[in-house]
């Protein structure tokens, strides 16, 4: 089940590497990943991952998510393909 992950918060060492290992314990495969640096401070990051090798259900990896990025100080969401396309068409 492919979904994307958004990410949005300050800037800082470490953000990446924290996110994407956290997605590898969980057994969600990063498809595709774009980041960028606005304005010197502000981080914004949108991956396509692929959740069907996990063993946690959808509603467990988006919680975990969200936990880490109270501990961060980020936004972090996922949301499945198809909705987040449907919510994007123009």
């Amino acid at each position: 089940m492919k979904a994307i992950v958004t990410v949005v918060g300050k800037d800082r060492v470490g953000i990446i590497a924290e996110i994407c290992t956290l997605l590898a314990e969980m057994k969600v495969n990063i498809i595709d990943i774009n980041q960028t640096v606005m304005q010197d401070d502000f981080f914004t990051m949108v991956m396509l991952t692929d959740t069907k090798g996990s063993d946690l259900s959808f509603g467990e990896i988006s919680e975990k998510l969200n936990q880490k990025g109270k501990e961060m100080g980020l936004s972090i969401r996922i949301q499945l393909e198809d909705i987040f396309n449907s919510m994007h068409k123009i």
